[in-house]
């Protein structure tokens, strides 16, 4: 736990490394709990008197492939700037160039911001590349050709000639 906001006001910066296994909303997203995470935040206020959080993180973690379903490497790196609001009301009025980090309490739990940053940094749906997935990729993407294309096809619209009055 910390105070971000006299974390800003003195320019202080934390470094650290995580394990997936100890991230409880993250860790269920993985196919495996091996892997590294390393996250770096730095302190500061703007020229608007803003607390800002500078979060910068990389990690090698064990993801499943959406097309074959085996386990495969992901390597994950954010770095966003967070903006500390105590209401969504604040949050609203923050440029679009930062992030609302809001906080209810005066001390803040530095795992849950950087679990929230790395949970954003995650991609919605990861695949192998196409010639190390254990699924043809070519094989679902183009329809079998027609048996006896040769063939003359009776027309659908034959049936429409039929009610059509004859002269």
């Amino acid at each position: 736990m910390l105070d971000i906001r006299k974390a800003a006001g003195r320019g202080a910066s934390v470094r650290g490394s995580l394990k997936p296994a100890d991230l409880r909303r993250f860790r269920p997203l993985l196919a495996g709990d091996e892997g590294d995470i390393s996250v770096e935040m730095s302190f500061a206020q703007d020229e608007e008197n803003r607390c800002l959080v500078h979060v910068v993180l990389k990690a090698d973690v064990i993801v499943t492939c959406q097309r074959c379903l085996e386990q495969m490497p992901e390597h994950l790196s954010s770095d966003s700037t967070l903006a500390v609001v105590w209401t969504d009301a604040e949050a609203a009025h923050l440029p679009k160039h930062l992030e609302p980090l809001v906080v209810t309490e005066p001390s803040s739990n530095l795992w849950e911001v950087a679990e929230e940053e790395l949970i954003l940094a995650l991609r919605p749906f990861s695949y192998h590349d196409s010639e190390d997935c254990g699924v043809a990729v070519s094989a679902n993407a183009n329809p079998a050709p027609a048996e006896h294309a040769d063939q003359e096809r009776p027309n659908p619209f034959d049936v429409l000639g039929q009610l059509k009055p004859r002269k």
